[in-house]
This record gives structure tokens, C-alpha cells and sequence, in this order.
């Protein structure tokens, strides 16, 4: 094909163009897809954001008894915190 290259070049060469090509092809038909696909609005079933909370008696190691202190601290730590 090429005069001035070797022919383990031009293999390379042509196996990284099918290979290019095939990427472009598989990039353009996902957004084909994306494009045209658009779920239910209440079809949507993934995990929540903030798991919901279990009681205190799920687990022993879940929840930690706070000294009167350590009550006052948190609670002046959450005061301090922007209600937006």
C-alpha cells in the first residue's frame, strides 16, 4: 500500500483504523439509543440518595449512649449548622 512503510506497519495501521472505526460506530449508536430512549417518569428504581434509618434496636454496635456533655456539644454543633 505505502512504499516508504514496512507491511507489519500497514498491519498495524489498518487494525488501528477498523479499531477506530468500530469505536465511532459503537459511540454513535449509544447515543442513537440515548437519544430516542426516554423512561417512564415514575420507571425510575434506583437507590436512594439517603438510605432510610433504622430503629435504635436494629443493632447493638448502631447506636452509642453520649455523655451529658457530648448531648450539649452535638447540639450546639447542629445549631451552628445553616438551616439554607
Amino acid at each position: 500500500m505505502f512504499p516508504s512503510i514496512s507491511l507489519a506497519q500497514e498491519i498495524g495501521l489498518a487494525v488501528l483504523l477498523v479499531a477506530a472505526l468500530v469505536w465511532v460506530l459503537g459511540l454513535g449508536h449509544m447515543l442513537w439509543d440515548s437519544r430516542f430512549h426516554h423512561p417512564e417518569p415514575g420507571a425510575y428504581e434506583g437507590v436512594a440518595v439517603i438510605p432510610a434509618q433504622r430503629g435504635a434496636a436494629a443493632h447493638p454496635m448502631e447506636s452509642v449512649e453520649l455523655t451529658e456533655a457530648e448531648e450539649e456539644a452535638f447540639a450546639g454543633l447542629i445549631r451552628t449548622l445553616p438551616l439554607r
